[in-house]
């Protein structure tokens, strides 16, 4: 096509490299995550650009075809898919990346000049590198599209726990090993087709046992965890190619994805290896009983008293949750908003680390729905001040704010931290029914005195809280 000398594509690589540092540093904050975007959207122009420029040399009609296809559908996906259906496209899309590292290592692998430009050490390095971005590519796309079937409902949010599955993934981890050295040594005499075909097996089917066995109450760690996953896959990727650009910027998310998934675990009380190993979460249904125990009565209570009580109020705490996500309720909680301020009530949202199905996903829908950035919350900034709110607003949320993680040591999500809204004076819990959340552990805070609930669609029921107002 034409020549550019290699130091203006170092450069630009370095340019590229810096601006997805600065999009890692805006998306940190909400203010900033528009020109975070646009940070990355420069570096990946200025990276694609110059890939092709400086490592393309032929069958540029096929590059330009795969480019306008991808985009295509990049460009459809992105407008059809709903803010609530984020979770499961963030999954896909970890896929995609997963399929893309397995089938470069392939193509890399089948390259009949491999073994003139390789040799010895060299060649021993070359083959370390293709074997684990296959490894954890497949391990990143089978997972993600069982994730995408979880969060998307199409597969059952419980886990799936066989009979002696540590010992499963153990057996799993060693063949992957034993394969790794059959291909390393096979392949230096020109073969190595079969163990990486057996490896590549392995790691499918240990990316499904594995995420098939997370309950949904840990599929924000799982979102995160697939994120670090992909960005892994496409370092090993780029030590494959040789490319330096791919090697930093799958540094780059992968380790970010780390550091979500400990900033997840966290927020759940929970150790990232037990995760793994899965088991928590039943995918919610019906009402669980909590130790046996007469939990009491509840107090329902219908849209024209609630609005009576947010009119009333002086300091108002929303706390959204994924039934706000489903019943696609941002909205309205928006005017809501607006009209109590306008009365002069303050008016704050309390966002859980790991409320909705992935990381930030209440705070994307309230940025949808623009609700003010300076009175959106997390967990750890308002806590405290329950004590002084008059009313509580729970939309569709359960384990997040459950009085059990702090008061029952045996219950599943103990020691998990949660949102401490019956301090407050009134709790508004809206809910569809009395099923129980994603950890399948019936909620306490319903059963108590200062709780009030507005059985119903979130939408309609707030719709007609508005009405009311």
């Amino acid at each position: 096509m034409f020549a550019v000398n290699q130091g203006i594509i170092q450069v630009s690589y370095i340019i590229a490299t810096i601006l997805f540092i600065l999009a890692l540093g805006g998306l940190s904050n909400q203010e900033t995550a528009r020109r975070g975007n646009w940070y990355g959207i420069a570096g990946m122009a200025i990276a694609l650009v110059a890939t092709l420029a400086g490592d393309v040399t032929q069958n540029f009609e096929l590059l330009i075809v795969a480019l306008l296809l991808g985009g295509s559908v990049g460009i459809i996906a992105a407008r059809r898919v709903q803010m609530t259906q984020m979770p499961e496209l963030v999954a896909i899309l970890h896929s995609l990346v997963g399929l893309a590292a397995v089938a470069v290592g392939f193509a890399n692998f089948m390259d009949p000049d491999r073994l003139s430009h390789y040799a010895g050490v060299e060649l021993t390095i070359h083959d370390v590198e293709t074997y684990l971005g296959i490894l954890i590519g497949a391990v990143t796309f089978s997972g993600s599209v069982i994730a995408f079937g979880k969060l998307s409902g199409r597969i059952s949010g419980s886990p799936m726990l066989l009979p002696a599955r540590h010992w499963l993934n153990l057996l799993l981890l060693l063949g992957s090993i034993w394969y790794g050295y059959a291909f390393v040594v096979q392949s230096a005499a020109g073969g190595g087709v079969m163990p990486l075909i057996i490896m590549t097996v392995l790691a499918l089917l240990f990316g499904i046992h594995m995420v098939m066995a997370i309950g949904g109450a840990d599929m924000p760690v799982v979102v995160s965890m697939l994120n670090s996953y992909s960005g892994w896959a496409a370092s090993a990727t780029g030590f494959m190619l040789g490319n330096d650009l791919l090697i930093v910027t799958g540094a780059l998310v992968g380790s970010s994805g780390a550091i979500l998934s400990y900033i997840m675990c966290r927020a759940m009380n929970r150790k990232f290896l037990n995760v793994i190993a899965g088991g928590f979460g039943t995918g919610g249904g019906a009402a669980a009983a909590a130790s046996g125990e007469d939990q009491g009565e509840v107090v329902p209570i219908d849209t024209q008293e609630a609005a009576e009580l947010l009119s009333n109020a002086r300091e108002v705490m929303i706390i959204p949750g994924y039934g706000m996500a489903v019943a696609q309720a941002q909205h309205t909680v928006f005017e809501i908003t607006r009209t109590l301020r306008e009365k002069g009530v303050n008016v704050r949202f309390g966002i859980h680390p790991v409320a909705g199905r992935m990381p930030g996903h209440m705070n994307v829908l309230l940025a949808e729905a623009k609700v003010p950035y300076d009175i959106v919350f997390e967990m750890d900034e308002i806590n405290e001040d329950f004590p002084d709110v008059d009313v509580s607003v729970v939309i569709g949320a359960n384990d997040i704010v459950n009085p059990s993680a702090l008061t029952d040591p045996n219950s599943p999500i103990a020691g998990m931290p949660v949102l401490e809204c019956w301090k407050g004076k009134v709790s508004i819990v809206l809910k569809r029914s009395m099923a129980t959340g994603y950890a399948g552990v019936q909620n306490p805070l319903f059963f108590e005195e200062n709780t009030r609930m507005l059985f119903g669609d979130a939408k309609e029921t707030l719709d007609e809280v508005l009405k009311s107002l």
